[in-house]
């Protein structure tokens, strides 16, 4: 009898439209899973749609995401494998230390509750959120400019301009204030269960340009799962920025987390 394909979740951060996974879920039905990329809650299906309602998507927090997603899980005829990228990286963090996934892999992750790193390009790249306190409560689009700092750093202007006009929308503040306040709040919603020896294997990947989630964020991460006896690896990419999951180097960044999902004997755990 030969085996149900292994569902995948890809879910995007902040800034993206979830159609930004197109290639990775083509890779990935080609490679025999079952791949999807389910928007947050309140995104338009299309980033037309996106731009043109940007108050659909305001005000969405943390808990609303992860509560989001754990309802589409919960759907799924097993436990799937979640790839998230910025945000989408803590959301499957955090959904992966719930035992609700099989596997998990945050790339550029953003911070999780525990990790102190602050580096002032992620300040920078951030800036247009924080710069006015009631965007808390407000969508905020980035200018071509912003994504090239925050996003297309590490790629040619030209590429960085087509992939803002191409994928991206306007995002909730809320995130960003709830992961900046995560170390003064004990019941902070970015707090992960790093210390879950039970769940299935993590996959961290940095790149080493990241504006936005800088390096350092991704290690300090990493020794949060100190207390963890799961499977934790890392990976870093030193040239990437950023932008590494819809930018002309993707497949690389995709064939790697194949390579690594190979070597975890999901099968076997299901």
């Amino acid at each position: 009898m030969t085996a149900a394909p292994i569902p995948v979740y890809f879910i995007h951060g902040l800034w993206l439209h979830s159609a930004s996974w197109q290639p990775w879920t083509d890779l990935f039905r080609q490679e025999g899973y079952e791949p999807s990329a389910p928007g947050w809650p309140g995104d338009p299906d299309t980033v037309e749609e996106a731009r043109a309602n940007p108050e659909s998507i305001a005000d969405h927090g943390i808990d609303d995401v992860v509560e989001h997603y754990a309802a589409l899980i919960a759907e799924l005829p097993a436990p799937p494998v979640l790839i998230g990228h910025s945000f989408g990286g803590m959301i499957a963090q955090k959904l992966l230390g719930q035992d609700r996934a099989a596997a998990a892999v945050a790339i550029d992750a953003a911070q999780i509750k525990g990790v102190l790193p602050l580096p002032l390009s992620a300040l920078k790249a951030t800036f247009p959120v924080f710069k006015n306190p009631a965007n808390k409560h407000r969508s905020v689009s980035l200018t071509a400019e912003q994504f090239r700092f925050a996003f297309g750093n590490a790629i040619p202007e030209e590429e960085s301009a087509e992939l803002y006009e191409r994928w991206t929308i306007p995002a909730p503040g809320k995130p960003l204030y709830e992961a900046a306040s995560a170390n003064f709040n004990p019941h902070s919603p970015a707090k992960v269960a790093t210390d879950n020896s039970g769940r299935g294997p993590l996959l961290l990947i940095s790149g080493g340009k990241d504006h936005t989630v800088p390096e350092a964020v991704t290690r300090a991460t990493l020794k949060q799962y100190r207390h963890s006896d799961a499977v934790t690896d890392i990976i870093g990419f030193p040239d990437r920025g950023h932008s590494l999951t819809i930018d002309s180097g993707w497949r690389e960044v995709a064939e790697t987390v194949l390579a690594w999902l190979g070597r975890q004997n999901l099968e076997a755990a299901r």
